[in-house]
């Protein structure tokens, strides 16, 4: 085939139908580039999971044509995957980014004793090349700094991808996205555009983030004691406005939760968070300062069960603990899946009674991403000839999908795929390609494991109904039962009752019968030990805990 007909594949492994764990391969001949490598923290569905990586597989099958992997921000789910996927790759791969995305991506390497990687530093302008792809960085505003968007250019034809933004005209660090690139590219052809979809169906205009400072600012000033602030540790911007604010009103700052002391200290070395170190103080000095003199900036907003937030609610925190005069913010908005969590927090602080702000009291967080008239503004800078919305849950790709029709991109034009699925670029023309073997895996505890829908499946039966340890002793010769032993754990008090009084007579019935007749094997022992409980347990209780039947023979 001549090089000229070899087609350009996009192939999302994360980010679509889902939130979180971002990841895209761009795959031309013997070329590939990898757009961030993100994961996703589990909900009710996956208990004893600690997180959710994309299934790379097919990135480590292709290792050999890997020239990069470019990160467009530093949030978790756009690199909290990238140790995992550096740890599998059997040669070193130049990483793409900005100052302070790479400080943060350091921490992650030190934590995970990746050593001397290749980091490359990145900013608004810069045009690098990766064997067949030209890409060129261009200045977006998100909820974090130094966020990009980028545009490819390959022999088969041109991509844009805007990374996670939305449209601020007034951002904290005066640096706004770069309307200037984004116009000159739409103006040199755009054959397909890659575009965030987290608030596609949210109408009008997301709010600038300065609008949060003044909101803060009047919380902190007028609170009777201590002010607590939950935040995303990697939310630099809302950080800086609540540094600003608290020395404004004649506060110190503490910092705890072991992420937001990271990435508050990388921010500023980096000189991406502005504080005076006088106006910083350790949280074992805070005893030493008047209540009305302190703001505490902790993890927490997303209601995680080991957050600084979470601790101090429950006086479990080892130098900190939240009383009755005290005022918390939570400034952020729960990621779906989160809802629970983080009312169990707030009920938590409830009961000590001190006053809580969230985004229902007044303008404590904005979003971070576009709302659909920036949308329809990118589509229109941008005039894609084809259209794929990415990062969101399915409604959200949908909807972004009709708002590209809206604004002109053919509906045959316009694309939703699923993890996995692929696109093919020949000659500027897209169409669907063949998909790849796609998913989740798990890090369970220190152990990166594929997904097992029984584990989970028996994990949640666990949390539920409880366990039962049913022991058999049988004698071999004389055909008895010698002993039976039934034993629960986390079983309702009707189950354990009924277990106490007629399960031990439940099972040497059962196992009685059984080996009456012919004999029987010790499998099917096992199942009768199992199937004489699971009947009583349920026909009593409408209960079903995991029952592990043990036969031992004599």
């Amino acid at each position: 085939m001549p090089k000229k007909d070899i087609a350009l594949k996009i192939i999302p492994l994360g980010g679509l139908a889902g939130i979180g764990k971002n990841m895209t391969a761009f795959e031309y001949g013997d070329d590939m580039v990898l757009v961030d490598a993100g994961l996703m923290f589990p909900d009710e569905a996956q208990p004893g999971i600690d997180l959710i990586l994309p299934d790379y597989t097919y990135v480590l099958e292709n290792e050999d044509k890997l020239r990069g992997i470019i990160i467009t921000h530093g949030h978790e789910d756009h690199t909290g995957a990238l140790p995992y996927l550096l740890a599998d790759l059997t040669r070193k791969v130049p990483i793409y980014s900005s100052k302070l995305t790479l400080g943060i991506i350091q921490g992650k390497f030190d934590e995970h004793n990746i050593k001397n990687p290749k980091t490359r530093e990145v900013s608004d302008g810069t045009t690098i090349t990766l064997g067949a792809f030209t890409i060129t960085f261009f200045s977006m505003t998100h909820s974090i700094p130094a966020a990009f968007g980028i545009f490819m250019s390959t022999p088969a034809g041109t991509v844009m991808h805007t990374g996670d933004f939305k449209f601020d005209q007034t951002p904290i660090d005066g640096r706004r996205p770069n309307f200037h690139a984004i116009n000159k590219f739409g103006a040199s052809g755009v054959d397909l555009l890659l575009s965030d979809s987290t608030n596609a169906t949210r109408p009008g205009f997301t709010p600038s983030e300065a609008a949060v400072g003044r909101d803060l600012r009047h919380v902190i000033k007028n609170a009777k004691g201590r002010v607590f602030v939950a935040a995303f540790s990697s939310h630099i911007h809302r950080l800086q406005q609540i540094c600003d604010a608290s020395v404004a009103v004649g506060r110190k700052v503490v910092v705890t939760g072991r992420s937001m002391l990271t990435n508050t200290r990388v921010a500023r070395e980096l000189g991406y968070l502005r504080i005076a170190e006088d106006d910083i103080i350790d949280a074992y000095d805070v005893d030493r300062i008047p209540d009305e003199k302190v703001v505490v900036l902790c993890t927490g907003s997303q209601g995680e069960p080991l957050s600084a937030l979470a601790r101090m609610a429950t006086g479990e925190h080892k130098s900190l603990s939240i009383h009755e005069s005290d005022t918390v913010i939570i400034s952020s908005t729960p990621i779906p899946g989160n809802e629970k969590s983080v009312q169990s927090i707030i009920n938590e602080l409830s009961k000590i009674g001190c006053e809580i702000y969230d985004k229902s009291k007044g303008t404590v967080h904005v979003s971070g991403h576009a709302s659909q008239e920036e949308l329809k503004l990118m589509l229109a800078m941008a005039r894609p000839r084809y259209f794929m919305p990415v990062h969101g849950e399915a409604q959200h790709l949908r909807a972004h999908a009709e708002l590209g029709v809206q604004m002109g991109v053919p509906a045959s034009h316009v694309f939703v795929l699923d993890n996995g699925d692929s696109l093919e670029m020949v000659k500027h023309k897209v169409r669907r390609g063949r998909a790849v073997e796609s998913g989740v895996v798990y890090v369970d505890g220190g152990t990166v494991t594929e997904a097992n829908p029984v584990v989970l499946r028996d994990r949640q039966k666990l949390g539920a109904d409880g366990v039962i340890t049913a022991s058999v002793v049988v004698s071999k010769r004389g055909g008895s039962v010698s002993a039976v032993e039934v034993l629960g754990r986390g079983l309702s008090s009707s189950a354990e009752g009924l277990l106490a009084s007629e399960g031990r007579e439940a099972v040497r019935s059962q196992v009685t019968k059984l080996m009456a007749g012919d004999g029987a094997s010790v499998d099917a022992l096992r199942r009768g030990v199992r199937n004489s409980l699971s009947n009583l347990l349920w026909n009593k209780t409408h209960t079903r805990p995991m029952i592990i039947p043990v036969v031992m023979e004599v």
